[in-house]
């Protein structure tokens, strides 16, 4: 079983920039591609990124491509969302999630466990 913490979500204004983190514990993800998804208010949710379990390939929505970037420390069990340039669109709870096998994943079946997610609004 595995237990993931989102953090870092919060109001920005458009433009501006935040850095979400994903804390996993009960088991170590270093073997496990992971993945960030969001849901906006209304709608379901849907890819954003996703990472290797060796870090060595990531895969981006094309809506964020340029803007986000995803990383991960297996020291820390650890995976991390740098968005910048975010605009009002971006708005949507972010979830993280651990992926079923070490390759970077897009649909959400591909994925067995997920955080309870973190808020992100963007004012314009």
């Amino acid at each position: 079983q595995v237990q993931l913490v989102e953090s870092g979500g919060g109001l920005v204004q458009a433009g501006g920039s935040l850095r979400l983190s994903c804390a996993a514990s009960g088991r170590t993800i270093r073997l496990y591609a992971m993945g960030w998804f969001l849901q906006a208010p209304g709608k379901e949710r849907e890819f954003v990124s996703a990472i290797k379990w060796s870090g060595g390939g990531t895969v981006y929505a094309d809506s964020v491509k340029g803007r986000f970037t995803i990383s991960r420390d297996n020291a820390k069990n650890t995976v991390y969302l740098q968005m910048n340039s975010l605009k009002p669109e971006d708005t949507a709870v972010y979830f993280c999630a651990v992926a079923r096998s070490s390759w970077p994943e897009s649909r959400e079946s591909g994925y067995d466990y997920w955080g309870q997610g973190t808020q992100v609004t963007v004012s314009s």
